[in-house]
């Protein structure tokens, strides 16, 4: 059976194995320094070192491209690296680059590597006086990556940022954007809850596999230092790096940011943005992919703002320009985020909620714009147990949370959760059981 390599790529990503390539297997340790082995021993990619390559980048005046993997985490979905490297179109295009391989976020500089921390991939197209062309690599779901990335949308990201360093005096001012703010914390072990259990490194005696902070945990981490502090966990927090379907913006992930499709009646439709056109510049900063459009939306308050988009349609130049209104973050899913789990043992006592199908609807009597949302699974353990504790059952339906019942996502329970209430509230809620309403209340934890 012949299988094409971006099909390949999505079956390696979403952690199906084909019969071909299936392996023995192996706990995670081994996984991680076999790993550390064979790429130290094939010597094309840096291992775990960011000052050797910024160094080799300076020598060589090179590009870097500095790709965050991560290795321990089986259940994540990742890019299989002997697939890219053996790729005809990719591997000449690394060939420029002084490419560095990361596996742990150990000691990472957080106000360089900004980015979705939800991720188990993501890269990093830079200079070596640390400007940043671009980033690569999203994700709109648990498993699934097909219409986020590719092996030909990586090949486009990275000729792209070839053009921006071959002419990098012309495009520096605009690069500009491509760096944050400072963050609360210059890096992940430096974060409150991080604090004293790990360190900047990875071990290379002992247990590597624990010594690891992996990217959801900065997450994790920021989340937990506003609950320290008594705060709401702010929009910005909640719903990072908004991907651009929340707008209505539907992206070819074999193109750097060409419109497949737009939504009817979306902010990307209302902006007069069509089917084909690509997207050069936001906020005036070059795109490389979809991640960068990303960043740009990233930036932007969740009390509104605009976005000034330079595209090409039908081989013409046009602006347009997006206007986000007040809370248009919230229509994005962040309930497929490895941070959810958290959030859920925050709001709702370790309940995984999910949306009753139409035909149980019905038979429930539940009008279409009502709340109606399954318990798919109810925590056994710990602090998400606490549910359970309180009364609630697996295939309970919730119908009514703290007073509202409106049709409402998971989503927007977790975010009612941690920004109208505290540690020790405890909120109203109440469920269809058998036929029978039930008032319950969910404990709120830190």
């Amino acid at each position: 059976m012949t299988v094409k390599p971006w099909l390949l790529l999505a079956i390696v990503w979403i952690g199906i194995t084909p019969p071909a390539i299936a392996q023995e297997k192996k706990t995670r340790e081994q996984k991680v320094r076999e790993d550390r082995e064979r790429v130290e021993a094939e010597g094309f990619w840096i291992y775990n070192d960011l000052e050797r390559g910024f160094a080799e980048a300076e020598r060589t005046d090179k590009p870097l491209l500095v790709v965050l993997r991560c290795i321990p985490c089986e259940e994540c979905v990742k890019l299989d690296d002997d697939l890219v490297d053996r790729d005809p179109v990719v591997r000449p295009l690394l060939e420029q680059f002084v490419c560095v391989r990361i596996v742990s976020t150990n000691g990472l500089d957080l106000g360089l590597f900004q980015y979705d921390t939800d991720q188990s991939f993501a890269a990093f197209m830079l200079n070596a006086d640390r400007t940043i062309y671009g980033r690569f690599g999203t994700r709109s779901h648990q498993s699934e990556w097909v219409g986020d990335v590719s092996l030909p949308g990586l090949a486009k990201a990275l000729q792209g940022a070839l053009v921006l360093h071959q002419d990098l005096s012309r495009y520096r001012e605009t690069l500009a954007g491509k760096r944050g703010p400072a963050p609360k914390f210059t890096a992940p072990e430096r974060y409150p809850s991080l604090e004293g259990k790990y360190t900047s490194q990875l071990a290379r005696t002992g247990n590597v596999v624990q010594s690891c902070i992996h990217c959801h945990q900065i997450g994790d981490a920021e989340r937990d230092w506003y609950r320290s502090q008594g705060q709401p966990i702010p929009d910005e927090v909640l719903y990072p790096y908004p991907h651009p379907k929340s707008i209505g913006l539907i992206l070819d992930p074999e193109e750097r940011a060409k419109v497949e499709g737009v939504t009817e009646d979306s902010i990307a439709a209302a902006a007069g943005l069509l089917p084909g056109d690509e997207i050069l510049r936001m906020n005036g900063q070059p795109l490389l992919s979809i991640a960068d459009v990303q960043w740009v939306l990233h930036g932007i308050d969740n009390s509104g703002g605009r976005i000034v988009a330079d595209l090409r349609r039908d081989g013409q130049p046009k602006r347009l320009t997006i206007d986000l209104p007040a809370d248009w973050r919230s229509a994005d899913d962040i309930s497929w985020r490895v941070t959810s789990w958290g959030l859920r043992r925050m709001a709702l006592g370790g309940l995984y909620l999910e949306e009753l199908s139409d035909e149980r609807r019905q038979e429930a009597g539940i009008d279409d714009d009502r709340m109606a949302l399954r318990v798919k699974h109810v925590g056994e353990y710990g602090a998400h147990a606490a549910a359970k504790q309180a009364g609630f059952r697996k295939e309970d339906v919730v119908i009514a949370y703290d007073g509202d019942d409106r049709r409402l996502r998971e989503g927007d329970l977790l975010r009612a959760g941690v920004q109208r209430h505290r540690p020790g509230d405890r909120v109203a809620a109440t469920v269809l059981r058998d036929g029978k309403r039930l008032e319950l209340r969910i404990p709120i934890q830190p």
